[in-house]
């Protein structure tokens, strides 16, 4: 290492000026539980602040208070989370969740490693080395293996490999079992423990070099005054260098691992079996201090939920990148909007003043050019849909069930069917009646010939095409058309038949007029919207609507 980086590090890191602050023990050994060791991510300011006065009392204030001496850290632990969190400090990150009136703090990477350097100075009664040596020979094999390019070399790599196998096969069939003896297996198990925590505070700063780049983008466009496309090409240049990077890469890899959940399974299925051997029991594990054995255990069977959740913040802040982006091209739309508004309001203004000049006596002809249309008319081929054939049902009659209810089966029978020729006759003998006008009206027809099947026979009327005379409808007037039909449902007459109900159709008059001439006219248009409503027969109860 060099002075001057040396010197700079001891200046700038928030780690080192921890370690050289007169309440690093109080520091330290607060926030290292808190926020490592129990892995907390966000807590309100008032339970950090409650928790604070309960370790301050627990330090120091139960001996000060009987010995009658001051204690060794006075202040009040609200003033102590203000100090901790100051900007020149950076041991705690203060932010106001959405939603929040109250602040949430969580602990900086500057804690993470000051607590672990700290830690790794306690001496250990138990070094392993074998397993670090065999995690050294594992991934030199990997980065040999899988950079090779060579399939002869990559084949001979894979034989070897699987001769070392049944090898292996062969001495377990023959009853010769290679077991890892006591020590192996603790050496394997202190380097499992140390990796997952390491994961843990791993997280922290992945998430305060996406925080740090969402700060800068915040920077960015607070001061930015150019055009939008070329900041959001900067900035997504910038997220992509990040998800591109090693870290970046590593991250996403892992958090695929986390929302797999049969990986997550298998894990928490290994970890226990691991912690059911003898040699991995705590009360056998030397040089342990008392209950931190028991700690390790308990944090490691639930070590890949504590992953979970700090990949799910690391996300979250991802997220909020996302959101701001949103949110400055949606405030860039705002003001580019306005501006086209004021830019067209200075063009109606001039328009307005540019007629007035051209108005005035003498003036000639006024300025101006024509224009085929307003907006530009685009028709996309694209745009058209594809053809998507209709499937064809298949009826299957060969399994028809006879079915055993009881319904009633009046309704498959009782159809109604309109001849439009006898309507068509009836037409025809009104017109040709003798000293007839030559014309009827529709109303003045179902005056002389009541409908017999009410609205559809109606509609039928108004759809005859016949060569010898013609429909003609005239929508300035109206007519209304009456008939009786059965009420679906309410009082009855005294003889126990349903009650007749008048029903009235309003339409525009409709006259059939003898055809003349050798020329065909044209075909009736199509018949116009009914409006009907339901009127009680005369001498009858009141109007009612079915």
């Amino acid at each position: 290492m060099q002075h001057d980086d040396v010197d700079s590090l001891r200046r700038s890191s928030a780690a080192w000026r921890l370690l050289r602050a007169d309440t690093a023990p109080l520091v330290l050994s607060f926030l290292g539980t808190l926020f490592v060791e129990e892995n907390v991510r966000a807590i309100p300011e008032s339970d950090l602040v409650a928790r604070l006065d309960d370790h301050l009392w627990a330090v120091d204030g139960r001996a000060a208070r009987s010995a009658g001496t001051e204690p060794r850290y006075p202040r009040a632990p609200q003033a102590y989370v203000d100090h901790w969190a100051h900007p020149d400090q950076g041991w705690l990150r203060a932010w106001y969740p959405p939603g929040s009136a109250e602040p949430h703090y969580d602990a900086t990477p500057a804690v993470e490693q000051a607590v672990r350097w700290v830690a790794s100075l306690r001496g250990r009664g138990f070094v392993g080395t074998e397993s670090r040596l065999n995690t050294v020979f594992e991934l030199l094999r990997q980065l040999a293996v899988g950079t090779q390019t060579d399939p002869a070399e990559r084949l001979r790599e894979l034989e070897e490999r699987r001769a070392a196998i049944d090898e292996e096969i062969a001495q377990v069939r023959a009853g010769r079992v290679a077991v890892l003896d006591a020590a192996a297996q603790r050496d394997r198990y202190q380097q499992l423990t140390q990796t997952a925590a390491d994961l843990l505070s791993d997280f922290r700063e992945v998430e305060a070099n996406f925080r740090a780049l969402d700060r800068e983008l915040r920077e960015r466009i607070t001061g930015w005054d150019g055009a939008k496309g070329e900041l959001l090409e900067e900035v997504v240049r910038s997220r992509t260098a990040i998800a591109e990077s090693d870290q970046g890469r590593s991250f996403h890899a892992f958090y695929d691992f986390l929302l797999d959940r049969r990986r997550q399974e298998e894990f928490a299925a290994l970890v226990e079996r691991v912690q059911a051997l003898d040699a991995i029991a705590p009360d056998v594990v030397p040089g342990a201090p008392r209950g931190t054995a028991e700690h390790e255990h308990r944090r490691l069977r639930r070590v890949h939920y504590d992953w979970l959740d700090a990949g799910e913040r690391t996300q979250a802040t991802v997220r909020t990148l996302s959101e701001q982006l949103r949110r400055f091209l949606d405030d860039q739309v705002w003001l580019e909007n306005r501006r086209v508004m004021d830019i067209l309001r200075g063009v109606e203004a001039k328009a307005l003043a540019a007629r007035d000049v051209a108005l005035r006596p003498g003036a000639g002809d006024p300025p101006g050019m024509a224009v085929d249309a307003v907006a530009p008319e685009v028709v996309l081929p694209t745009e058209r849909p594809l053809f998507a054939p209709r499937p064809t049902a298949r009826l299957d009659s060969d399994h028809v069930e006879v079915g055993d209810d009881d319904f009633e089966v009046d309704a498959l029978y009782d159809q109604v069917h309109v001849d439009p020729e006898r309507l068509a006759r009836t037409v025809r003998a009104t017109l040709s009646a003798p000293g007839g006008p030559g014309e009827v009206a529709l109303a003045d027809l179902l005056a002389e010939a009541p409908l017999e099947h009410g609205l559809a026979e109606l509609v039928t009327y108004l759809s005859l095409d016949d060569p010898r005379f013609v429909v003609v409808h005239d929508d300035e007037r109206t007519d209304e058309v009456r008939w009786e039909g059965e009420a679906p449902a309410g009082p009855v007459v005294d003889d126990g038949a349903p009650e007749p109900v008048v029903r009235v159709a309003r339409l525009p008059r409709v006259t059939y007029a003898r055809r003349t001439g050798s020329g065909a006219p044209p075909g009736p248009p199509a018949p116009p919207d009914l409006v009907t409503d339901h009127r009680p027969a005369p001498d009858h109860a009141p109007e009612e609507t079915p």
